[in-house]
């Protein structure tokens, strides 16, 4: 048993949907799961019967406690989007796109937050005032901010769709397909 897998808290699911957490030998809530998340520890759900891997199903349910309580954090549309992507020859893609996206706002905030706390301390309760007000009076700059950072991402995206598609083309130009003419005939002027 390697180092990684000694700290990978393990979490059983039994059919009666409770949850059973290993390493406190105790039924936990999702709640508490939700705090593991925040804490950042890492973590392993399965079924107490099957063995399956879980951890996507809970990491999902919580998500959607989260977004029916509150304010939510997807809208309509992006969530429609989202389903429209299932089955697409992207979706793949837009998985690690959505990632890498994520990471980069939450660098980000991190970033700012660190900045906070050199400048005013670690008076979490001025730096949280500090920083709902920061929002409030920045909110247009850091939206801008943002959206300057989706064109480019949307930028850089197209760019590794277009290369994809040559690629694409560079495969399979030796190729004839009944009803399309092949690359050669386009590219060499000499035949006709």
């Amino acid at each position: 048993m390697g180092a990684m897998e000694s700290q990978l808290r393990l979490i059983k699911k039994y059919p009666n949907r409770r949850l059973y957490d290993t390493k406190t030998s105790s039924y936990i809530t999702l709640a508490d799961v939700k705090q593991m998340v925040l804490k950042q520890e890492e973590f392993q759900v399965v079924d107490a019967k099957s063995g399956d891997d879980l951890t996507r199903q809970i990491l999902l349910q919580i998500i959607l406690d989260e977004e029916s309580g509150g304010v939510p954090m997807f809208s309509s549309d992006l969530l429609s989007q989202l389903i429209r992507s299932y089955g697409n020859a992207m979706q793949g893609m837009m998985g690690s796109y959505l990632e890498r996206n994520i990471r980069a706002f939450q660098d980000i905030q991190k970033a700012l937050q660190e900045q906070s706390q050199k400048m005013y301390g670690d008076n979490s309760r001025v730096s949280q005032e500090l920083w709902a007000q920061f929002m409030n009076l920045q909110g247009p700059a850091m939206q801008s901010l943002m959206q300057a950072y989706m064109e480019q991402s949307q930028k850089v995206f197209a760019q590794f769709q277009e290369q994809m598609q040559s690629q694409a083309r560079n495969m399979f130009s030796g190729l004839s397909f009944p009803g399309f003419p092949s690359s050669q005939q386009k590219t060499d002027p000499d035949k006709k």
